[in-house]
């Protein structure tokens, strides 16, 4: 019952956290400078992980499914299954996943050791608002930055699935990215894209709200990031499992 009530206790005060930052977000000052910088940092510094991970995983993807479908002769079917899976499931969610892990324990470890440090107090007696400088600036960066990093990963991963095609099937490029669009509709593109902009956020406020609220010293700091990482990757599959349910029932309707 204490377990379950801390539980509830962190949801709450999550959600309390997330209303301030939708209540302060519409009204100046705006941070546009360290939001810019925010932005660079989460793209240019993940860029690399986002961009190997989605190669790598169009290439599995793709050399892993290919034997099952030559064997029920379905080969030609590959670049519209490979290219729906990456763009509606397996590229947003992993995509996700990975900037959960690098930007969730990055954002969680930097707040908790300017809270360790007091850097937090200094900024609110100096008259700066720190919820606005920190806050604000680091959850717009992950909700702006996460989708496009996202898209980058798809456009990859069908790189990778392409190249693959063409050293075992002999598909040129151009056929290959033309079968993916014929068969993919904006009822893939939309969802997925629009949810993507959740992640982003949830990361976002996740590691903020870790960090921000650190408390035990320097030994806190690790658990700090640890615990953005957990909590960040565990609503990344909640908001995909709820993006499904709502993508099923608008198909029914």
């Amino acid at each position: 019952m204490k377990k379950l009530s801390k539980f509830f206790l962190m949801v709450g005060q999550m959600s309390r956290f997330a209303g301030r930052y939708f209540k302060e977000v519409l009204f100046p000052p705006y941070e546009f400078q360290e939001l810019l910088k925010q932005c660079y940092f989460i793209g240019n510094k993940s860029f690399n992980l986002v961009a190997i991970t989605g190669l790598i995983m169009g290439i599995v993807i793709t050399l892993q499914t290919r034997p099952t479908l030559v064997e029920f002769g379905a080969v030609s079917w590959m670049p519209s299954m490979i290219g729906v899976a990456i763009v509606r499931e397996i590229g947003p969610v992993i995509t996700a996943l990975i900037c959960a892990g690098k930007i969730g324990s990055g954002i969680g470890a930097e707040l908790a050791s300017m809270k360790v440090t007091e850097q937090i107090d200094a900024m609110e007696v100096s008259g700066t608002n720190p919820f606005k400088y920190l806050v604000i600036t680091r959850v717009t960066a992950t909700t702006v930055m996460i989708p496009i990093l996202i898209l980058i990963a798809d456009l990859i991963s069908l790189c990778g699935s392409a190249l693959v095609e063409m050293l075992k099937g002999g598909v040129t490029f151009q056929l290959y990215f033309s079968l993916v669009f014929e068969y993919l509709h904006f009822g893939d593109l939309i969802p997925s894209f629009i949810k993507s902009f959740f992640f982003g956020f949830a990361i976002g406020i996740v590691g903020c709200y870790m960090g921000y609220t650190s408390t035990k010293g320097t030994e806190g700091v690790g658990r700090t990031a640890n615990e953005a990482v957990v909590i960040s990757s565990m609503l990344v599959f909640i908001i995909d499992f709820i993006a499904v349910l709502v993508s099923d029932i608008f198909y029914e309707l």
